[in-house]
């Protein structure tokens, strides 16, 4: 199958930065189209700490313009999708032996001012031995610096994003990898394959390489060139406990070997500590935590914490790998997480654009400078327009959640209000869509685990490509942390079902 018209843009990747560059490229005029081999969000992307943040610890490496960047990206980021992102306050706790408790207040002070904060509270000092949060540490802890973040559901932005995308006329393909992109005719020919074996080209006047930690194999075997090592690859891991404490702060932690670590409430009933940074080499698909790096997060969480955490205490764990620019850098945490975009193609040969670095937080403005470049190299349709927009069942205004819920509360007043709550933390103002007419549980389909129906698994796969459990369990949602193994397999075969059918 080939394509009947070259599109403008085809972008290879499906994770933060392919999706958010698709959907600020059709929304100014583009035709795009998007290829992702496996699942949508489904490597880095889904791998992170889930946070909106400006990046405290970058100041000590003098990364004043990404943090920049960063903190002013918070709260346009908030007001876009105020469903799957919120702020949240940090603790940073003092030790007397690690940074200076003036070099920590002096680089928050910057971190409130450097960003053009207007909604989020500024830093305040807590003394733990009255306080809450000092409650689930061990003694000693006398002082600590409460500042804010925001926490993002990270594979829900992919999805979100992508989503946008189509609806805004980008086609949007799934597990369908590109085996070959090569120029001809002042286009690219770009061949694809899908699970199935299936074959399919595609022509475009510009290529986007945007497949993070496989950005550099891309080059290589799908462009035919050996010149590809400008990716760094970082694997970080995370664990996830029984919840370590009741209220609903987080910790950032300094850690003796000079690293940091988050623990941060999870999905209710859990708490998220992480992360590792291990400089990775190999195919980054299935990475996995090692036990080095269990016992590393473990024994960090242990310095803190009162309540003492084994690996019996661990319900779920999480590995990514980053994709960061090389720059030389001699240690994994020191290398750079700002991003790069580099072009290639002479006159009248077709361009080229390939994405290195980057994160879940600049991912717009990432997005927007890529199409700035795409623009200048195939013509500018239309203007920016991704600062004022918002992502799907974002269209409510930041601080409006809980209000939001009431009325769906309101409007579905017989079903689960745990359902009902995490549904608008995923769907915001598109919970009616999925909802419709229905007011009884009993006409949502069968209960598949949690507060999962098969009304919310249809809408799933019919409108964010979701194709197995994994993909509803793990990045559309978290309920795989309430799904036992006879509840995985049933919803799995539910869904081989659903596939059958089409």
């Amino acid at each position: 199958m080939t394509s009947p018209a070259p599109v403008d843009i085809f972008v290879i990747g499906g994770g933060v930065n392919g999706t958010g560059i698709a959907r600020d490229a059709v929304g100014r005029g583009h035709s795009v189209m998007l290829a992702e081999m496996h699942d949508l969000a489904s490597g880095t992307s889904s791998a992170a700490t889930k946070l909106v943040h400006g990046g405290l610890r970058y100041l000590e490496y003098y990364e004043f313009r990404l943090v920049h960047e960063a903190l002013a990206e918070r709260e346009v980021l908030w007001a876009s999708a105020p469903h799957i992102i919120w702020p949240l306050r940090f603790v940073l706790p003092y030790e007397k032996n690690l940074r200076p408790a003036w070099l920590l207040r002096l680089g928050l002070f910057v971190y409130d001012h450097l960003g053009g904060r207007k909604l989020l509270p500024a830093t305040k000092t807590l003394d733990l031995e009255t306080d809450e949060a000092g409650k689930p540490l061990k003694p000693g802890h006398k002082i600590a610096f409460e500042y804010s973040d925001g926490w993002v559901d990270d594979a829900r932005l992919v999805v979100l994003n992508a989503r946008d995308a189509a609806n805004r006329g980008a086609t949007v393909l799934v597990r369908t990898k590109v085996v070959s992109a090569r120029r001809e005719g002042g286009l690219w020919t770009i061949e694809m394959e899908d699970e199935a074996g299936r074959r399919s080209t595609a022509t475009a006047r510009m290529l986007v390489n945007a497949a993070g930690p496989w950005v550099d194999k891309v080059i290589i075997e799908a462009m035919g060139r050996n010149d590809a090592h400008h990716v760094r690859l970082v694997k970080g891991s995370h664990i996830v406990v029984r919840k370590l404490f009741d209220h609903d702060r987080c910790y950032f932690f300094q850690n003796s070997d000079g690293r940091i670590f988050f623990a941060i409430p999870y999905e209710g009933d859990f708490t998220l500590i992480g992360t590792t940074d291990k400089d990775f080499e190999g195919d980054p698909t299935g990475v996995r935590i090692s036990d080095e790096e269990t016992d590393y997060l473990l024994a960090a969480a242990n310095e803190y914490f009162a309540r003492q955490i084994t690996r019996d205490d661990i319900v779920w764990t999480y590995s990514g790998v980053r994709p960061l620019f090389d720059d030389g850098a001699s240690a994994a945490q020191e290398a750079t997480r700002d991003y790069v975009l580099k072009t290639e193609g002479e006159a009248g040969a077709a361009p080229l654009l390939n994405v290195f670095g980057g994160k879940l937080t600049t991912h717009r403005r990432l997005s927007e400078h890529a199409v700035d470049r795409i623009d200048g190299l195939i013509g500018a349709k239309g203007p920016r327009w991704t600062r004022t927009g918002t992502l799907p069942g974002g269209d409510f205004a930041p601080t409006t959640f809980e209000a939001l819920l009431r009325s769906h509360m309101s409007k579905y007043p017989r079903l689960d209000p745990r359902m009902l709550r995490r549904m608008t933390r995923a769907y915001g103002t598109l919970v009616p869509q999925i909802l419709g007419s229905r007011q009884q549980a009993s006409e949502l389909g069968a209960l598949l685990g949690g507060t999962l129906t098969e009304v919310e698994v249809d809408y799933l796969m019919e409108h964010e490509w979701a194709r197995s459990a994994d993909d509803v369990l793990w990045r559309r949602s978290k309920q795989g942390l309430r799904f036992n193994e006879q509840e995985k397999a049933a919803l799995a075969g539910y869904m081989a079902r659903r596939l059958a059918q089409v």
